[in-house]
């Protein structure tokens, strides 16, 4: 017994609602060059926490609904936990961050001051899922670029934060997925890094059968060179008789 349970995963840090809670470990020194993106990133995560806690507050006044109580609590606690990640990195790289929501996230929050009991909820949770539909995207992409090993770990967390806080979100069952914006169709459906098989195919056909840096062309520049020359030894072989 003793044995099964020493032996038992460690489970994560849950939220009220059993969803899984990010970690906030944070031990990245400040190393690496930080490009703009990185900065903006860097900002953006503070203008998340400065509109989101607020309205998670809102959520546990306002919502008659124990699910959305929960689901603002939970939302504006873990906020608070990556803000104060967000500011320790921001100081260590010389980051000036707002002290405001900007003019979106203040009309995001007058619409739910401004709100009853009745039409609260789907505010909020709409607003919010939209936001963090559109954040999701740029995380992978700083977290994808940045050569700074503080930017890198915190769109790491901010990742986990975000991926958290839809799916509390998407448990209040009321989410308007047809309100969120799609995504853009493929400039060019099917292509991407790795060679799908129809290039692959005509990489082969421009290929020697493997042989690297040889293709078709040079192959036939040779042939018809020694063709050249095998007509003109053989004219001179015929002048000599």
């Amino acid at each position: 017994m003793v044995l099964t349970v020493l032996l038992a995963p460690v489970s994560p840090a849950r939220a009220d609602t059993g969803i899984p809670v990010p970690a906030t470990s944070f031990n990245a020194k400040g190393a690496g060059s930080v490009s703009a993106a990185d900065r903006d990133f860097v900002v953006k995560v503070r203008l998340a926490g400065l509109w989101e806690i607020p309205a998670g507050n809102m959520a546990q006044e306002k919502s008659d609904d124990p699910r959305i109580v929960t689901i603002g609590k939970s939302i504006s606690a873990q906020h608070v936990l990556l803000d104060k990640l967000d500011r320790e990195v921001a100081k260590k790289l010389d980051i000036e961050l707002p002290n405001q929501p900007n003019k979106d996230q203040q009309f995001w929050l007058s619409e739910m001051r401004n709100a009853n009991s009745t039409t609260f909820d789907q505010i909020y949770v709409d607003r919010l899922r939209a936001a963090h539909g559109k954040i999701f995207p740029a995380i992978a992409t700083i977290r994808a670029s940045t050569r700074n090993d503080s930017v890198r770990q915190l769109a790491q967390q901010a990742n986990q934060f975000v991926m958290t806080h839809m799916t509390l979100l998407e448990s209040s069952g009321i989410v308007d997925y047809g309100a969120l914006p799609t995504a853009a169709a493929p400039t060019t459906p099917g292509s991407g890094p790795v060679p799908v098989d129809g290039q692959m195919i005509a990489a082969a056909h421009s290929s020697t059968g493997g042989i690297p840096g040889v293709n078709t062309t040079v192959i036939l520049l040779v042939l018809a060179a020694a063709l050249v020359a095998g007509v003109i030894t053989t004219m001179r072989i015929f002048r000599t008789r």
